[in-house]
Order: C-alpha cells, then sequence, then structure tokens
C-alpha cells in the first residue's frame, strides 16, 4: 500500500528544487496528499466511505489537493506545487503519471458509472489542464498548460489548446514540452 522509499526518490527525481530526502518528507503537499489518498482510498475499498470522505475533505483542507477516495492511482504518482489539483471519484491514473498545479481530473456528467478521465502510464499534464468526461489521455502523452481536453488523447501525443488539438508527439518536441513552458504551445 505504501512504499515511502520509492514516493520521495520520484518526488526528489522530478522536481529540482527538492535538496534532500528529508526536506521532501517533510514539505512535499503532494506527497502528502497521495500518501493520505491512499489510506483514504483502502476505507472506501473497505466500505467506510463516510470517513473516507472526510480524511479526503480534511488532506485538501492540509494540502489544496482534492482528490476523491473512490480515485485509483497508480505507483510514482507525482503533483508539483499540488494547489488547486482536483480528482474525481472515477478517475483512473496509471504508473509514472506527472501533473502540476491547477490540473482537473472532472466529469462531464451527473450519471452514475464512469464519468471521469483515465491518464495511462507515463502522461504528464501541465499546469491549469482540465482533462473532462470518461475519456482517455494513452500512454506517454502529454498534455499542455491550460488545455481543455474533452476528447480521447492516443497514445504518445501532445494535446495543446481550447478545445485541445491532438498531434503526435516528436522525440524533440516531448523533451522540450518538459523543460520550456514556451513549447507548451
Amino acid at each position: 500500500m505504501f512504499n515511502f522509499r520509492e514516493d520521495i526518490a520520484n518526488a526528489h527525481e522530478h522536481d529540482p528544487a527538492a535538496r534532500s530526502a528529508f526536506e521532501t518528507f517533510v514539505v512535499a503537499s503532494g506527497l502528502h496528499a497521495i500518501w493520505a489518498h491512499r489510506w483514504n482510498h483502502w476505507l472506501w475499498t473497505h466500505r467506510v466511505r463516510f470517513f473516507a470522505r472526510v480524511g479526503s475533505q480534511f488532506t485538501r483542507w492540509l494540502t489544496g489537493i482534492e482528490i476523491h477516495p473512490g480515485a485509483t492511482i497508480g505507483r510514482r504518482f507525482f503533483i508539483d506545487h499540488g494547489m488547486g489539483v482536483v480528482i474525481g471519484e472515477t478517475a483512473e491514473i496509471g504508473d509514472d503519471v506527472m501533473v502540476y498545479h491547477g490540473v482537473t481530473l472532472g466529469g462531464r456528467s451527473l450519471s452514475h458509472g464512469k464519468r471521469h478521465p483515465t491518464l495511462e502510464s507515463g502522461v504528464r499534464v501541465g499546469a491549469g489542464a482540465k482533462i473532462l468526461g470518461a475519456i482517455t489521455v494513452g500512454r506517454n502523452s502529454l498534455v499542455g498548460a491550460n488545455a481543455v481536453v474533452v476528447k480521447d488523447v492516443p497514445a504518445d501525443s501532445v494535446a495543446t489548446g481550447i478545445p485541445a488539438v491532438v498531434s503526435p508527439k516528436s522525440a524533440a518536441r516531448s523533451e522540450a514540452w518538459y523543460y520550456d513552458p514556451a513549447a507548451w504551445i
């Protein structure tokens, strides 16, 4: 359920401002939100749903990150500068996914059942992006900052704009996206 060392190493790898494992352990609100979510998700899956929701809201109050306890999150998930991140109940997140602040994985329907997005492994989502509905963002894809994604994104693609336009990901653009915000446009 918890792999603190792996989580801290992952955060340290993705955050150039992290100076030590101890500092990361103490101050990384994204890590704290993920750790709390794992406990709340365990309560949710064991039908202790009221306390799972209470724990989720308390974590939101502490960290500014709202993760519904019903959401499924894989290993090495990293939230950088997490304030304002919202992850809905039926969202599914694969391994090695990274999101920045202000990201919403939200629904577009009031129906019961799957209504939030699925992010497959290796996806990166830029600050302020909104991914809405029961859609899938394919493996190793990138979602640019402030993009609004309402349709499926194939694997190894880049989605940018409002509404998001999808294009194939090239190796050069992939690296530029991570290091240069100007490449997000």
